[in-house]
C-alpha cells in the first residue's frame, strides 16, 4: 500500500510541475495574443494583463483586427498620439512575404523527405559496394555545423547566378536537411518487419514497386515527424533566407520582412505581436496536425518487435 501511494504522490508531483512549466510558457505567448488585437494607445499606456482586471468586464475590452490588417494587407492606419493628434501611417504588407515563405518552405521540407526517403531504404535493404562506408558519411555530417558551409556554397551560388532565387534557398535547405531525415528514416525503415518485404520480392516486386506501395504508406509516422522538424526550421530561419536571398524585396520571407519591421518599428508593439502571430500561425496548423505522429516519429527505431 506505501509503495502505491507513493507512486500516487510522485505522479502528481510530476503533473503539477508539468502544468506550471506550461503556465509559465503559455503566458508570453498569451500577452503577445492580446497586444495583438489591443489599439495602439492601450498597449502602450496599460499592460495586456489589465484586459483581465476585476471591473474591466463592464467597461468592455477593445479589441481591433486593424493590427492585422496594417501588418498583413499593408492598409493605412489612423490613430491619435500622445499630443491628441489624428496621424495617418501605411502598413507593412506582409502577405507576398507569407506566400514567399510558403514557397521556400513546401518544397524545402518535400524535397529532402523524398531523397531521404529513397536513401534510408537503400540503406536499410539494398546490397552496394561502399554502404557501410556511406552511411557512416552521412551520420558524421550530422555533427557538422551548417555555418562553415555558407560560404562556399554562397560563391558557387555567385558563379552560376542563383542568388536571391527560391531554387538557391531549395537547395540550402535541402542539402542541410537530408543527414538528419537519412538517418532518421534509415532507423525506421530498417526496423519495418523483414516477412513482408521478403513476400513482396517472392512475388515479383521490384525494390520501386516495394518502396512505393509497402515502405512509403509504414513510414508515415517518421515521415510527419520530421516534416515537423524541416517545415518549422525552414518557417523560422532568417539565416540562410539572409545569405541566399539577400535584401531582394520581392522574394523576402517573413523572419526577413518581421526583422526589418524590428528595425523601423521598434516601438509599435501591437504591429509587432501581429506580425508575430502571423507567423506562427502555418507552424501551429502543422504541427497539430501531425501531433499524433510526433512521439511515434520521434521514437523511430528505439524499440524492436
Amino acid at each position: 500500500m506505501g509503495f502505491k501511494k507513493q507512486q500516487i504522490i510522485g505522479k502528481i508531483i510530476v503533473n503539477v510541475a508539468l502544468a506550471i512549466l506550461c503556465i509559465i510558457w503559455t503566458i508570453p505567448t498569451l500577452g503577445l495574443l492580446v497586444s495583438s488585437f489591443r489599439p495602439e494607445n492601450d498597449v502602450k499606456n496599460s499592460g495586456w494583463w489589465t484586459v483581465f482586471a476585476p471591473g474591466r468586464e463592464r467597461e468592455g475590452p477593445t479589441f481591433t483586427l486593424a493590427n492585422y490588417r496594417a501588418v498583413l494587407l499593408g492598409k493605412e492606419m489612423t490613430y491619435t498620439n500622445a499630443q491628441g493628434e489624428e496621424v495617418q501611417a501605411s502598413g507593412d504588407n506582409l502577405g507576398n512575404a507569407f506566400l514567399n515563405s510558403l514557397a521556400v518552405t513546401l518544397p524545402s521540407t518535400v524535397i529532402p523527405i523524398l531523397i531521404a526517403a529513397f536513401a534510408a531504404y537503400g540503406f536499410a535493404w539494398m546490397s552496394f559496394p561502399g554502404r557501410r562506408f556511406l552511411f557512416i558519411v552521412v551520420v558524421a555530417l550530422l555533427v557538422v555545423p551548417l555555418q562553415i558551409a555558407l560560404i562556399p556554397i554562397l560563391r558557387d551560388y555567385t558563379k552560376l547566378d542563383l542568388n536571391g532565387t527560391f531554387l538557391a534557398i531549395w537547395l540550402a535547405h535541402t542539402g542541410f536537411g537530408l543527414p538528419l531525415a537519412t538517418y532518421l528514416l534509415y532507423n525506421y525503415i530498417s526496423n519495418l518487419p523483414r516477412d513482408i518485404l521478403e513476400s513482396a520480392f517472392m512475388d515479383g516486386a521490384s525494390h520501386f514497386t516495394t518502396f512505393t506501395r509497402l515502405i512509403l504508406p509504414l513510414s508515415v509516422p517518421a515521415l510527419a515527424s520530421f516534416a515537423i522538424f524541416q517545415f518549422l526550421w525552414v518557417w523560422n530561419d532568417l539565416l540562410v533566407a539572409l545569405v541566399f536571398i539577400g535584401s531582394k524585396p520581392e522574394v523576402a520571407v517573413l523572419t526577413q520582412r518581421l526583422q526589418e519591421m524590428v528595425g523601423s518599428r521598434g516601438q509599435d508593439w501591437h504591429l509587432l505581436t501581429a506580425g508575430a502571430f502571423i507567423t506562427m500561425i502555418l507552424p501551429l496548423v502543422v504541427f497539430f496536425s501531425l501531433q499524433r505522429y510526433f512521439v511515434r516519429g520521434l521514437l523511430a527505431g528505439s524499440v524492436k518487435g
